[in-house]
């Protein structure tokens, strides 16, 4: 026993005087500079490894510099010859492409922040994953879209899986001490995005500088439009799904206009656990960035009488049927995320280059869901498995983008 806690000091006192290494998977996008600006407040305590972006060459030079970067990683092979001028004679390393994406995921690192947007993060997560550290992981689409396979591989390799999302990771804290069979129902928040008291005949008109502006929160553009449909709460549910193994009918969405309560977690005992905070992505960042422990964050301190009021709604699934298709996919199970999943980033395309309206987001949705019923019901047995059936519904998508324009 002695012996034990002689190690255990030892390794306590070696992670407080040597740098913790990081990695960010997705340094350019908004995940990943709040990411950066707290690892920035905190200088001595963080080493960086790695950035990677996806063509934004200047701004990955910049915060590679910044950050005194080990590797800087360019997803885009054409953008490789600006980003290797731009970082000249700094001594940073720089290379580019698929390939060069999953090195910079492999690198060792104590933690790693995977905030790759879309399916092209998939393959990159899971190599961080495979080293066995902690990941905090902010990519929707590796639960969504690879759910039973990516928390296969979490499994496999004893990696420790910290959810960055704010709803996932207010469920995640108020858990802690929890068993499992003690949770009755998690209640994901929604804020109800820039139209939620608009009527159906309104919302036929919104054009993508209406659906971007976001009432609480600062997202990229992809994030922000599915706040705006709902949809992004739909893949929550799906998230939380694999997450936490919970069933479906043990998951819920509540409208909360606020964005104060991030999750409600209602246990056995009739207590109800929730977590809040002001809307600021650096929250959950910097729960996963310091965990097990907590580290200060400059955000906005939360003063409940000055806010006075917040309330709650149902979400009207009338008005927002995406929701309605994410929770039909959660119950068939398969495939049928992974076409959701496909469809919806094609759609979202469409609407921001505005070949489509609005509310025809989630029809191609539907429409894609319903013309590939059978690609919904493959069995998702590896990650080439989800890359080809990500790949088929997409073409299906964007067959169908016409029928809405």
């Amino acid at each position: 026993m002695a012996s034990s806690l002689t190690s255990m000091a030892i390794e306590i006192e070696t992670r407080a005087i040597r740098p913790r290494r990081i990695s960010v998977l997705g340094a350019t996008g908004s995940i990943g500079e709040s990411t950066l600006d707290l690892i920035g407040r905190n200088p001595g305590a963080y080493r960086v490894v790695a950035l990677t972006g996806g063509q934004n060459v200047s701004r990955l030079a910049e915060l590679a510099v910044l950050h005194g970067a080990e590797l800087a990683v360019i997803a885009e092979p054409a953008c490789y010859a600006a980003l290797r001028a731009a970082l000249a004679g700094t001594g940073i390393e720089v290379a580019a492409g698929d390939e060069a994406l999953l090195e910079a995921a492999s690198r060792p690192a104590d933690w790693v922040m995977a905030a790759i947007v879309g399916a092209a993060g998939l393959k990159p997560t899971l190599e961080a994953v495979r080293q066995g550290t902690a990941t905090a992981l902010a990519n929707k689409e590796c639960l969504v879209s690879a759910g039973d396979i990516f928390m296969g591989e979490v499994a496999r390799a004893g990696t420790t899986l910290l959810p960055v999302d704010s709803e996932h990771s207010a469920a995640f804290q108020a858990m802690v001490g929890t068993s499992k069979d003690r949770i009755e129902r998690v209640c994901l928040t929604a804020s109800g995005g820039p139209f939620r008291s608009w009527t159906l005949e309104q919302m036929k008109t919104v054009q993508p500088e209406q659906a971007l502006n976001h009432p609480n929160w600062s997202m990229g553009p992809k994030v922000t439009i599915d706040s705006a449909t709902l949809m992004n709460k739909g893949l929550e549910l799906l998230e939380a799904h694999h997450l936490f193994a919970l069933a479906p009918d043990k998951l819920d969405v509540l409208i909360h206009p606020q964005s104060i309560v991030h999750c409600l977690v209602h246990l056995s005992d009739g207590s109800v656990l929730a977590q809040l905070s002001c809307p600021d992505m650096r929250t959950p960042i910097a729960y996963s960035l310091a965990w097990p422990e907590r580290m200060h964050a400059p955000t906005k301190r939360l003063d409940l009488a000055a806010l006075g009021t917040l309330s709650f709604e149902t979400p009207d699934a009338r008005r927002f049927p995406a929701l309605r298709l994410a929770r039909e996919v959660l119950v068939a199970g398969g495939s049928a995320a992974t076409v959701l999943n496909a469809a919806n980033e094609i759609a979202v395309e469409a609407f921001l280059a505005k070949r489509i309206g609005f509310l025809a987001i989630a029809s191609v949705v539907e429409e894609t869901l319903t013309s590939s019923a059978s690609l919904a019901s493959l069995p998702r047995l590896s990650v080439e498995d989800v890359l080809a059936i990500d790949d088929e519904a997409r073409g299906c998508a964007r067959s169908l983008l016409s029928r809405f324009s």
